[in-house]
C-alpha cells in the first residue's frame, strides 16, 4: 500500500486527493522507486484542468517528475539494483505513468543515476527543465557560442535552465519576462540583459541589445501578441521555437515578418526529444556532464511537504515562483 494523489473531477487545486491504493510489483523491464521528492510542472495542472494535450482516465494519477531510491527491479532491467539513488526522465503519458506518491513505477528506460552530490530536491528539479531547455536550443536551433538568444517566461524553471544552457554553450541569454520585479534575479541567474515586456518595448530594446541584424534564435512559452515584437526583432533565417501557450489571447501570424525574414516558426513538445533513444542520450550527457560540473543548478522556487500538494498547486498557478516547485515525501 502506498499514498499516492489523484483527482476524480477536472478543476482546480482543491480537487487533488491523497489516496491510499495497493501497488502493484514492477514488471518486465520495469522499476519501482520509493519516492523522496517530486518536481511540479504546469503540464500537470493543465491535466487536472482539462485543458492538456493528454486526457485523464477518472481517477486520475498525474506527475512527470521525481527523485528516489529503487524499491525493486522487474524481470529483463539491467544497470539498477535496489538502494541506489535515481531520478525520473518525464515520460510521454502521465497518466500511464504518474510520478506523485510514495511508490511508483516507471519503464528502466525513464531511469536515471544522478550524480551522487545531488539531493533528492535537486534530482526532482532537473529532466523536464533541462530537456525542454536543451532539445530547443542545441539539438533544433543549433545554438552557438557568441549567439544571442531570447528567452521568454524566463523566470519558470525551463526559462531558467535555458539561461543556464546558453551561458554552458557560450552564448548570450536575453530574458523577457513580464515586469521588472524578476530583473535583477534574472541577471543574478545568469541573464546578459533582461526586458519587461508590459514596461518596455520589446522590440526597440532587442535592437538595442542586438544591433539591426537582428536576433536568430527565440525560445518562447507565451505566444499571444508578443509574436509581432519578438519577429520584428528577429534576423533573416531565424527560428522561433515555441513550448508554450501561456498568454490568454489570440496569436496573431505575423506574416509581413515571416516573408520578409524567412523565419522559422516551429511547435515544441521535449515528448520529441524523449521517444528518440539517440537525441535523449545526447540530451542526458550534455545534462549530466553540466550538472557534474556545476554550469547546471537547478533553482528551487519554493518546497511543498506531500500533504500540502493542494497549497502547492495553488503556488504552481500563481505565477509567483521563480524556479521549479518541489515537494517532498
Amino acid at each position: 500500500m502506498a499514498r499516492v494523489v489523484r483527482f476524480h473531477r477536472h478543476g482546480g487545486p482543491e480537487v487533488l486527493r491523497i489516496e491510499t491504493v495497493d501497488v502493484a510489483p514492477p514488471g518486465r523491464r520495469e522499476v519501482q522507486i520509493r519516492v523522496k521528492a517530486l518536481g511540479l510542472n504546469r503540464a500537470e495542472a493543465l491535466l487536472r484542468k482539462g485543458t492538456y494535450i493528454e486526457t485523464a482516465t477518472f481517477p486520475s494519477g498525474l506527475g512527470l517528475e521525481a527523485a528516489g531510491i529503487v524499491e525493486a527491479i522487474g524481470e529483463g532491467v539491467s544497470g539498477f539494483s535496489p538502494g541506489e539513488v535515481v531520478s525520473i526522465v518525464p515520460p510521454v503519458s502521465m497518466v500511464r505513468w504518474p510520478a506523485y506518491g510514495e511508490l511508483v513505477t516507471f519503464p528502466a528506460e525513464f531511469v536515471v543515476k544522478h550524480p551522487p552530490e545531488l539531493g533528492f530536491d535537486a534530482a526532482a528539479a532537473v529532466w523536464m527543465q533541462y530537456l525542454t531547455a536543451f532539445g530547443a536550443l542545441v539539438d533544433i536551433a543549433g545554438l552557438e557560442r557568441g549567439e544571442s538568444v531570447v528567452i521568454t517566461a524566463a523566470s519558470s524553471s525551463v526559462g531558467l535552465a535555458a539561461i543556464q544552457i546558453a551561458n554552458r554553450i557560450g552564448a548570450i541569454p536575453i530574458a523577457v519576462t513580464r515586469t521588472s520585479i524578476k530583473r535583477q534575479a534574472l541577471r543574478d541567474a545568469g541573464a546578459a540583459d533582461v526586458i519587461a515586456s508590459v514596461e518596455e518595448d520589446i522590440r526597440s530594446r532587442l535592437q538595442d541589445i542586438v544591433g539591426s541584424n537582428g536576433v536568430r534564435v527565440v525560445f518562447d512559452a507565451v505566444g499571444g501578441p508578443i509574436f509581432g515584437p519578438l519577429t520584428a526583432a528577429m534576423s533573416p533565417g531565424g527560428v522561433l521555437i515555441e513550448y508554450g501557450g501561456l498568454s490568454p489571447e489570440p496569436t496573431p501570424f505575423p506574416l509581413v515578418n515571416v516573408l520578409t525574414k524567412s523565419l522559422t516558426l516551429r511547435g515544441y513538445l521535449v515528448h520529441e526529444i524523449i521517444r528518440d533513444p539517440a537525441r535523449l542520450a545526447k540530451a542526458k550527457t550534455f545534462i549530466l556532464d553540466g550538472l557534474r560540473d556545476g554550469a547546471l543548478q537547478p533553482i528551487i522556487a519554493k518546497t511543498f511537504q506531500f500533504e500540502e500538494i493542494v497549497e502547492a498547486h495553488r503556488f504552481l498557478e500563481s505565477n509567483e515562483q521563480f524556479g521549479k516547485i518541489v515537494v517532498t515525501i
